[in-house]
């Protein structure tokens, strides 16, 4: 364990340079997509993202379950970040439009928030939990920037009702199995210690379904531009 000096510190300098990365990454590859007009090119550098995600994810995921690593609360890759890496390399090598959704949805709104207002108590750069936390979240929110506004891949009230019924399907899974393995995956069945939005909304189980309504008319509001346009949604 490192001293309180090599601990990372929400608000940080580090906090600040990883923050600046999210938005600079973002536009860069939504840039990157957008210049790519050869259709092979752009399938070579989407399956080349899908590959250093993974690459970057697995042997992570696996000294995670290591038994020098091992904690049934933290190394079981069951948080929705740890989905959302999966779904990402999946959408980025197939540019399936239900799995792009969810990568938008939670890329956009929950990923961010985990940045915000991160679940995070562990040493600073460069731990090893400090880049698998922080690069796991990048990763997804630049995949999110690069399906939608680089290669095109628009939101669509289809896949609004994929991603609420995955999600809300994740979070009863995830109240089952924290009851009987005493975790607390997810946050959802009880707030985190670091401040975040759950506290604006009540006490368990109250918070739960206050997050699933604003949540939800938060995912809304992002998908009612697109379906606006007279544009349809590029299919996979």
């Amino acid at each position: 364990m490192g001293s309180l000096a090599d601990r990372f510190v929400p608000y940080g300098p580090s906090h600040w340079v990883l923050m600046a990365l999210i938005v600079v990454g973002a536009v860069a590859f939504a840039a990157v997509g957008r210049w790519q007009r050869d259709p092979r090119t752009a399938v070579l550098f989407a399956r080349t993202l899908a590959v250093a995600t993974l690459l970057f994810n697995v042997p992570l995921l696996i000294y995670r379950l290591l038994p020098a690593q091992w904690d049934v609360g933290e190394s079981l890759p069951l948080h929705l970040c740890d989905l959302a890496w999966m779904v990402a390399v999946l959408a980025l090598w197939t540019r399936q439009p239900l799995a792009s959704a969810l990568v938008y949805y939670w890329g956009l709104t929950l990923t961010p928030q985990a940045l915000i207002t991160p679940a995070f108590d562990a040493p600073d750069f460069p731990h090893v939990d400090f880049i698998e936390f922080w690069g796991q979240h990048l990763l997804v929110i630049w995949t999110a920037a690069y399906l939608t506004w680089g290669v095109g891949i628009r939101p669509s009230w289809r896949g609004y009702r994929f991603a609420a019924a995955v999600t809300v399907g994740w979070g009863a899974a995830m109240l089952a199995f924290n009851s009987w393995a005493g975790t607390n995956y997810g946050f959802v069945s009880r707030k985190p210690d670091n401040p975040s939005l759950l506290d604006l909304m009540g006490g368990w189980p109250w918070y739960l379904g206050v997050a699933a309504v604003v949540g939800l008319a938060g995912w809304a509001l992002l998908t009612w531009p697109w379906t606006r346009r007279s544009a349809s949604p590029i299919p996979g």
